[in-house]
C-alpha cells in the first residue's frame, strides 16, 4: 500500500509506521492522520503481526504538532469536523487488537503528543520532548488530550501542562508516568521490538482480550469489569488456554504460534 505522508514496513512481525515529513518536523495534516488510520485498520485481525510501532522519520521529531496553515482559516464547523476526524484516528490506535507502541524520537507536540498518548505503550528516546501548546494558539487540544492526559498523569499535572502550554522532557515524562521507559536514541526501535518479542511468546488471543478489557475502562458506554468477566470466561474455550495450561502443568514452554 502506497502512502504520501507515511511509510510502512514489517519488521520482526511488527508493522512499523513512520511519519515521513522530516522537512516539516513531521507536522501532522489531515491527510497524514487519515493514512495512519488506514494503515492501522488494514492489519487488524492479522495474526501474523504481533504489534504496531509508530514513529517519526529523522532524529528531531516524532511529530511536532499540527500543520497550522491547514486550519488557520477554519470555521467553527470545520474545526469540529477536524477534531472528530482526528478522534477517529486516535481511537483506531487505542482500539487496536494488537499492541500499539509509540516510539517517540524528539518533539512530540500538540497532535504528536496526542498520537503518542493514543498508543497503548510509549517508549521515548532520551531527546524526546512532550507538550500541548495549543492554548498559545487560542485553541484547546482537539484529538483527545483533555481526556487521555489526566488519566495517564493525573488531573492536576495534566491541567497545568495544558493551560500553560509547557513542555516535558523525557526523564520528567517518565517520572510522571507519561512514558513507559526512556532509552538512548539509537536503541529506540530495538527496544520496541524487544518488548514485542516478549508479547509474541504469549497467547495472541489473550493479549487481544487484555487490550479490549483495558480499553473498556475508559469507554463511558461500557462496564470494564463486566467486559473482563465475560472475556475471562471466553478464554476457557480457546486452544491457547488448553496449550497454556498443559504447558504449565507439564513444566514446558507454551507454543502459542505455530
Amino acid at each position: 500500500m502506497e502512502f504520501e505522508f507515511i511509510t510502512t514496513c514489517v519488521e520482526n512481525n511488527a508493522l512499523v509506521i513512520t511519519i515521513n515529513r522530516p522537512d516539516k518536523l513531521n507536522a501532522l495534516n489531515i491527510n497524514l492522520l487519515g493514512e495512519i488510520k488506514i494503515a492501522v485498520e488494514a492489519v487488524q485481525g492479522n495474526e501474523e503481526l504481533v504489534g504496531i510501532i509508530l514513529t517519526g522519520s529523522g532524529d528531531k521529531a516524532f511529530a511536532a504538532g499540527a500543520d497550522i496553515a491547514e486550519f488557520a482559516n477554519f470555521t467553527p464547523e470545520e474545526g469540529e469536523a477536524m477534531s472528530r476526524s482526528g478522534h477517529g484516528v486516535m481511537n483506531a490506535l487505542e482500539d487496536s487488537g494488537i499492541p500499539t507502541i509509540a516510539a517517540v524520537n524528539g518533539f512530540a507536540l500538540g497532535g504528536g503528543c496526542e498520537l503518542a498518548m493514543a498508543c497503548h505503550i510509549r517508549i521515548a528516546s532520551d531527546n524526546a520532548v512532550f507538550g500541548l501548546p495549543e492554548v498559545g494558539l487560542g485553541v484547546i487540544p482537539g484529538y483527545g488530550a483533555t481526556q487521555r492526559l489526566p488519566l495517564l498523569i493525573g488531573r492536576s499535572r495534566a491541567t497545568e501542562l495544558m493551560i500553560t502550554g509547557g513542555n516535558v522532557k523525557a526523564e520528567q515524562a517518565l517520572t510522571y508516568g507519561l512514558v513507559n521507559r526512556v532509552v538512548e536514541q539509537g536503541e529506540l526501535l530495538a527496544s520496541c521490538h524487544e518488548l514485542l518479542s516478549k508479547v509474541n511468546k504469549k497467547s495472541y488471543h489473550a493479549v487481544k482480550k487484555v487490550l479490549e478489557s483495558v480499553n473498556d475502562l475508559y469507554n463511558k458506554n461500557k462496564d470494564g469489569m463486566e467486559t473482563e468477566m465475560k472475556l475471562f470466561g471466553s478464554c476457557f474455550q480457546s486452544d491457547d488456554f488448553v496449550e497454556g495450561t498443559d504447558a504449565f502443568l507439564h513444566k514446558r514452554k507454551a507454543n502459542f504460534r505455530n
